[in-house]
């Protein structure tokens, strides 16, 4: 199968598995994709891990498939047509690599070894978190062969860098290593070779451990308050934020109380 998941409590790791393509994404896997995360964002799992099999995280856009692209009437058929925006407020189709497009209810955390590059640094980009191996890298490979940024390349990746850097890193089409992208805010944490997919599982664990509607309405507050003025995303806070107290603030409030917690002391909560 070209995607698995490996269920282990609140936390799903979904698998991409093409290791003879590096984890390159036809419509098939693109599909398969979709569907795994649709299944996870309505499962009773709170984090997911996005992780490429094989010592890659994802090579691209299948470019044996792109190839057989030439013929004007297949390309509008299968992309103009097919996953082009609809006109007014029907949803999108999936994106080129898959849930590019999708907006999770719940975080994602994406487990990067080896090469993430032009669409597998899109699909990178749309995890909420990266946590990438020392050898590990992105870059806009894409760049030698004529094919755009088409699944939020050229959206979040500006959002996190700055619009300067990101344009040199799409126009350069280079190498973007770990160690910088941890510098300059591309990933979150670096790990040893090997060690992506267990450091990112961990994280999800830690994460899913806590009161979930507070950890969901602050998600929900970072994701829909950038660009916003200050006190329109004052606003969207509050509206996220107040039922998540009400639920389970006041209780957390009394653990509290009554003894946990004291310190920083996160293991008794």
């Amino acid at each position: 199968m070209a995607v698995e998941i490996d269920r282990n409590g609140p936390v799903w790791t979904i698998i991409h598995n093409r290791p003879e393509a590096r984890n390159a994404v036809d419509p098939e896997a693109a599909d398969a994709l979709v569907a795994a995360f649709e299944e996870f964002d309505k499962s009773d799992a709170r984090v997911g891990v996005f992780w490429g099999a094989g010592g890659a995280f994802c090579a691209g856009w299948d470019l044996k498939y792109a190839s057989t692209l030439t013929e004007p009437e297949k390309f509008e058929r299968e992309i103009v047509k097919g996953l082009g925006f609809p006109v007014g407020s029907a949803p999108a189709p999936r994106g080129p690599l898959g849930p590019s497009r999708m907006e999770l209810s719940k975080p994602v955390i994406g487990a990067i070894e080896g090469p993430a590059v032009a669409g597998g640094m899109e699909l990178a980009l749309w995890c909420d978190v990266r946590v990438m191996a020392e050898t590990a890298y992105l870059g806009v490979y894409c760049r030698r062969w004529g094919i755009t940024l088409l699944d939020g390349g050229t959206v979040r990746l500006p959002r996190l860098v700055g619009q300067g850097k990101a344009l040199e890193i799409t126009m350069t089409g280079r190498k973007v290593p770990a160690d910088e992208c941890y510098r300059i805010g591309l990933c979150e944490k670096v790990v040893a070779p090997g060690g992506a997919r267990d450091a990112a599982e961990e994280m999800a664990h830690e994460i899913a451990r806590f009161p979930q509607e507070a950890v969901l309405a602050d998600r929900r507050s970072i994701i829909e308050t950038r660009g916003l003025p200050v006190r329109e995303a004052l606003k969207v806070e509050w509206a996220n934020g107040v039922d998540a107290v009400r639920k389970e603030g006041a209780a957390g409030a009394g653990n509290f109380r009554d003894g946990a917690g004291r310190h920083g002391d996160f293991s008794r909560i």
